[in-house]
């Protein structure tokens, strides 16, 4: 990377604006809205577009993408290899603790050390790298999914001294956890932790004060499901009075104003929405522009948390 690619709070590597602004994660500035490239597997047969979506992706400014190589079963990560070049100085965030599975469920948790190895080692190769910037450990403590039985019931301090072992050895840079609770993050803390990803919307904030923790500690909060809604009978932020009443009056989409707020709410929130759309990209980077007068924000900020059982298939 030559010292005028370096990227800036006000610019990425390859000097676009970045969308949101900027905020640090694992020790360096990314852009406030990344990209979650789950998605991307909806374009398995049509592999130019999914590498023409994250080219555009990182011309538009994104420099943090967030991907696992249980994500269409290593086919994610190929795009991204294929996509992202060592220039474009992305931050590419992946994850541990499930694997791919070909049963109904599609994903099985893979949460013991041994696995926590072997999968760090699958996303080095797959990505074609020697370091993984940030590596987060998908735990079962909280939010919706899979629930630890068995011999997938692993402490924390097991998992936690794998995980730092790997960044001793210089595999990882940093390390992040997924699904937590607040007593498993405070206890996690002393390891030094980049980010945490947790379920978390306008209506569903249960997480408040795990939020709070993560802020006073300097940890990027990363919400997934940033929009609710991820299951049948469960809450979306798009249907919620205020936010419809704050797109009409801003000329934005429901959407859009649900991701905005979360920007809003906290300074450490970095955004990871996903997409197999060129347009919808453009529409969830252009959240990243939107800002409330002070009647509006009260208003979202009155929504009250919905949050509803979810499945945990």
């Amino acid at each position: 990377m030559t010292p005028s690619s370096v990227p800036s709070p006000e610019t990425t590597a390859t000097g676009a604006p970045r969308p949101g602004g900027a905020a640090p994660l694992a020790g360096r500035p990314v852009s406030r809205i990344g990209f979650g490239a789950m998605q991307l597997d909806r374009l398995r047969g049509d592999r130019p577009a999914a590498v023409a979506l994250l080219r555009r992706a990182v011309e538009l400014g994104v420099d943090h993408v967030d991907t696992a190589q249980f994500y269409g079963d290593g086919l994610v990560n190929g795009l991204i290899r294929e996509a992202v070049r060592p220039e474009d100085d992305v931050l590419v965030a992946t994850k541990v603790g499930a694997t791919s599975d070909r049963g109904s469920l599609g994903l099985r948790l893979a949460q013991r050390p041994e696995e926590l190895r072997k999968a760090v080692e699958e996303n080095l190769a797959a990505l074609g790298v020697d370091r993984l910037a940030l590596v987060n450990l998908r735990r079962t403590d909280t939010g919706p999914g899979l629930r630890a039985e068995g011999d997938q019931v692993v402490g924390l301090d097991d998992q936690l001294a794998v995980m730092t072992a790997l960044r001793d050895e210089g595999k990882i840079g940093a390390i992040g956890l997924s699904s937590v609770s607040l007593d498993v993050l405070r206890r996690a803390v002393r390891a030094g932790i980049a980010c945490v990803q947790n379920a978390y919307s306008l209506v569903a904030r249960e997480d408040e004060e795990l939020l709070t923790l993560c802020v006073a500690e300097g940890i990027a909060w990363v919400p997934y499901f940033p929009l609710g809604g991820a299951f049948p009978g469960v809450p979306k932020a798009t249907d919620e009075q205020a936010v419809l009443d704050a797109a009409r009056s801003l000329g934005a989409t429901p959407a859009q104003i649900a991701l905005a707020w979360l920007l809003r709410h906290a300074p450490n929130v970095l955004l990871i929405p996903g997409t197999a759309d060129a347009g919808h990209l453009e529409a969830n980077l252009a959240a990243g522009a939107i800002t409330f007068d002070d009647a509006a924000l009260a208003a979202l900020d009155a929504v009250p948390s919905r949050s509803a059982a979810v499945p945990l298939g």
